[in-house]
Order: C-alpha cells, then sequence, then structure tokens
C-alpha cells in the first residue's frame, strides 16, 4: 500500500509592508510532486482550506523550467481545492509522512499557525517524517517536544539564508530572518550550502524524538527533499 503524504501550503497571500503579492513557491512543490506522486497518495492542505495562494513571482522566474510549467497547466487542481489544516489535524494518524512547501506566505501564517504546530507534534511525536524546503523550515521554529524544548534542538537543520533573503530584497519585510530562528533553535547547528542558491538538503533527526527531520535549503533543494522524503518512506 502507498505511503500517504500531507502537502500543505500557505494561505498568505500579500505582504502589507511592501503591498507585495506572495503564497507558495511553484518549483517547491512541482518538483517533490514530480518525485512523490507516483509512489505516494497526497493530500494537499492549507490553514484557511479552498484555494491557496500561488506566487506569482515564482510563475515568471521558473517559466522556463520543464517542471514547474508542466505542474503549473495541469495540476491546478491541487491548490485551487485544499483541505482545511484544522479538518486534517483530527485525521493525522491517517498519513506517514508531512511536507511543507515553501515560499514567502509561510513566513506569515505557518510560522505561527496553532493547528499546524499541533500537526508537526503529531508527526513527530509518532516518529513520522517532518520536512519542509526553503523558506517551508519557517514551520518548525514555535514547535516544542513533550519536555518543553525546541523541536529541531540538537538536530543539523537549513533553510532560506540570510544572504539569500537580502538578495530578493525582503529581509526588511520579513516578520523574523529564518537562518537566525533556525541557528537559534538547533544551538548553532544551521547549515547552508556554499554559494547562495547552490543545492542544500539535510536529513537529520528530531534529538528528542529520534523521527526524520528533512530539510531544503532553498528552490534548487526542492528535488533534493522530494527524493529525501522518498527515502525515508522506502518508496
Amino acid at each position: 500500500m502507498a505511503p500517504k503524504i500531507l502537502i500543505v501550503l500557505s494561505s498568505f497571500d500579500r505582504i502589507q509592508a511592501n503591498d507585495h503579492p506572495t503564497g507558495w513557491y511553484l518549483p517547491e512543490f512541482a518538483h517533490p510532486w514530480e518525485v512523490l506522486h507516483t509512489k505516494a497518495e497526497l493530500v494537499i492542505a492549507s490553514p484557511k482550506g479552498g484555494a491557496a495562494p500561488l506566487d506569482p513571482s515564482s510563475v515568471k522566474m521558473f517559466e522556463s523550467d520543464p517542471v514547474s510549467s508542466k505542474f503549473l497547466h495541469e495540476q491546478e487542481a491541487l491548490w485551487k481545492n485544499t483541505q482545511k489544516l484544522a479538518d486534517v489535524l483530527p485525521r493525522a494518524g491517517e498519513f506517514d509522512a508531512i511536507f511543507y512547501v515553501g515560499g514567502h506566505g509561510p513566513m506569515f501564517d505557518l510560522a505561527t499557525d496553532a493547528t499546524s504546530i499541533k500537526l508537526i507534534q503529531a508527526f513527530a511525536e509518532a516518529k513520522k517524517p517532518v520536512s519542509a524546503v526553503c523558506h517551508g523550515p519557517c514551520v518548525f521554529v514555535n514547535v516544542t517536544t513533550p519536555s518543553g524544548k525546541p523541536l529541531i534542538a540538537g538536530a543539523e537543520v537549513t533553510g532560506f539564508s540570510n544572504a539569500e533573503e537580502d538578495q530578493v530584497q525582503l529581509s526588511s519585510v520579513m516578520p523574523f530572518m529564518l537562518e537566525d530562528a533556525l541557528q537559534k533553535g538547533s544551538g548553532g547547528r544551521y547549515v547552508k550550502a556554499a554559494e547562495p542558491w547552490g543545492e542544500k538538503v539535510v536529513v537529520s533527526r528530531v534529538a528528542e524524538l529520534g523521527g526524520p527531520l528533512i530539510t531544503g535549503q532553498n528552490p534548487a533543494s526542492a528535488t533534493g527533499v522530494g527524493k529525501a522524503l522518498a527515502a525515508a518512506l522506502g518508496v
């Protein structure tokens, strides 16, 4: 029987500080989906349910990427009809892993979403893989273990770097800098690629609970995170 993966998208669509449209980032859903959709059952959810906003800048940026382009034109139903996280929470036990797509949107909603935090805790306590790419690892920043420690304490972790945020000129409007928050929560175990925008995928463990923790730094890491998640599930 194929494993069942919960994929979570942001519901946040506009940064007020600069009136900048945002949301989830196209290749960070397209590439893991390409790896996983023939190997697992994928269920898509978001905080508000319904249509989850796709960051228009990611469509433009990746228009020449065949995987993203094909996904954009053929799979729209996936993000137009998402389930509401609160409706999924009671069914968390049905799933074998959870994966968070990046984009700037999660920094504003999923990082502090109480339902998302409970979901991650449920997966981590069941030793099921928890995974995220780019800004997606922001969802782990406010999650604690049963003993009250940060979920990522003592775990090697990656996510969108300060240098990358500076280069896209959005550092000034972020609620926090992801690299700094991951560095603090992990106890100094944040790692990144040698150069900005280089691929970096980290397969680690939730130190206190023992389950797999999979993080990717940026869009270039999206395929690698999908492959690492497939490997963790044995498919």
